[in-house]
């Protein structure tokens, strides 16, 4: 074993045991049957952060990580009972605070009633590897369908795995307006909010603007930079920027309780590693969101289109015939919409037909739907209505609000329109059937009409 061979080689060379047990980059310490350290090589001071003195006499367990004491306590029983433990890993915390991993090769010596172990530095190792899969997570988590809330929660566990973080903010940076904003964490409407994630928004918002990284703690040059008045012993963060081949199209703030670990050098850069990816991840979800968008929603008035309309409806029917309840669709087209076209122009048209869109969506519940089928024809759903009547009450408040003119830029006007409704299961037990009989009956509706028209006044 170790020792022995050192042993040998001192009583060769005429040098003492210790001589050579200094020279060796990795720690040989003897431990007692109490588990006390005895002794300790000087390779213990640079892997462990403290000189051998202050750990000789003192427990094994006072300098282990909390997260991995009981599983050391295991593994120095099995020692005890003549088990050799070439390869075991654990945590230890240094006492700068920061972690240190080791790999220990462990024998119990029954003769000198001693642990004798050699200790390995791998935290460099460990990290390169945390930092590997956590770059594979992200890269995982830009090909999942799914949202950003849950790719931002994905983001947030990854980096918690990576670094000692207590808190993190995510900002975006709105691609029309250019203006950052905090989409993660989701923060309730409390204009008192919480002072530590005040400050971390604006650092996001002030890094996603200037572009540069900063490593804030009390003693770093960067704390100087920051622009609020916060006093220097309250910051342990790091800011970066989420950087893309487009730009910067965001940041991450990191914070660490000052009690626990100070952000490093070193923790920035690594920070600023995987920012590349996250930024990726952030761009294509956001984009897949767009385009999905696109395809679903009417791109003038925001409301859901045709086939996002007839899927809801398709669905709404489904769950309404199993609670044997009633839903109703409402059929509107606007009256004489061309003659407001051609007077006022299509810039005036897309106008008032975004206005009715507002109108409409004021008139209905949270949980019921407005759609656009296209040109000057909308839809509504209704469900859970209580009553088959439910439908004409709401078509009734939507004349009523149309009854008041529309302001435009090009002019005032007056218009008006036409509703056909159709109640499930009486009228339709399918969407198509539904959309059917309430287009038929919108097309009665306007037939019936003896008014004079839309007006309008400039």
């Amino acid at each position: 074993m170790e020792v022995a061979y050192i042993r040998r080689m001192s009583h060769a060379l005429h040098e003492p045991p210790q001589y050579f047990m200094d020279l060796l980059l990795d720690a040989v310490c003897v431990v007692d049957r109490e588990s006390r350290f005895l002794f300790i090589s000087a390779a213990g001071e640079r892997i462990f952060g403290y000189p051998p003195d202050e750990m000789i006499g003192r427990p094994v367990l006072d300098f282990v990580h909390p997260e991995d004491r009981e599983r050391t306590r295991s593994a120095i029983r099995e020692i005890l009972d003549g088990e050799q433990k070439p390869h075991f890993e654990n945590r230890y915390l240094r006492k700068d605070g920061k972690t240190a991993h080791i790999m220990w090769s462990a024998r119990w010596s029954a003769r000198d009633q001693v642990r004798i172990a050699v200790a390995r530095d791998i935290t460099e190792r460990k990290r390169a590897e945390s930092l590997q899969r956590a770059i594979y997570a992200i890269s995982e988590a830009a090909n999942r369908d799914e949202g950003l809330l849950t790719l931002f929660q994905g983001i947030d566990a990854t980096l918690r795995d990576l670094l000692p973080i207590d808190d993190l903010v995510v900002t975006l940076v709105d691609a029309d307006t250019g203006e950052a904003g905090c989409p993660w964490p989701i923060e309730p409407d409390d204009p008192g909010g919480d002072p530590e994630r005040e400050l971390m928004r604006q650092l996001g918002s002030v890094v996603a603007e200037d572009g540069e990284a900063l490593l804030l703690t009390p003693d770093s040059v960067d704390a100087t930079k920051q622009p609020f008045d916060t006093p220097p012993d309250a910051l342990n963060h790091i800011a970066v920027p989420l950087e893309s081949g487009n730009g910067v199209v965001g940041s991450l703030v990191a914070r660490a309780d000052l009690g626990s670990v100070r952000f490093s050098d070193e923790d920035r850069n690594r920070l600023q590693l995987i920012s590349v990816q996250i930024a990726a991840a952030i761009e294509r979800r956001v984009l897949h969101l767009r385009l999905e968008r696109m395809a679903r929603y009417d791109q003038l008035t925001g409301l859901p289109n045709r086939a996002l309309f007839l899927d809801r409806l398709a669905t709404a029917v489904t769950a309404t015939a199993r609670k044997q309840a009633h839903l109703a669709v409402l059929y509107l087209d606007l009256d004489e919409f061309k003659h407001v076209n051609d007077t006022f122009g299509h810039a005036a048209g897309d106008q008032l037909l975004k206005e009715v869109a507002h109108r409409l969506t004021d008139c209905i519940r949270g949980a019921d739907t407005v759609g656009r089928l296209g040109g000057d024809e909308f839809v509504v759903l209704l469900e859970g209505i209580e009553r088959v009547t439910d439908g004409a009450t709401i078509a009734k408040k939507i004349a009523a609000a149309f009854a008041a003119p529309f302001g435009l830029a090009a002019g005032t006007v007056q218009v008006s329109s036409s509703i056909g409704i159709a109640v499930y299961p009486e009228d339709g037990l399918n969407a198509d059937e539904l959309i059917g009989h309430a287009d038929t009956t919108m097309y009665r509706a306007k037939r019936s009409q003896t008014g004079t028209g839309p007006g309008w006044t400039l």
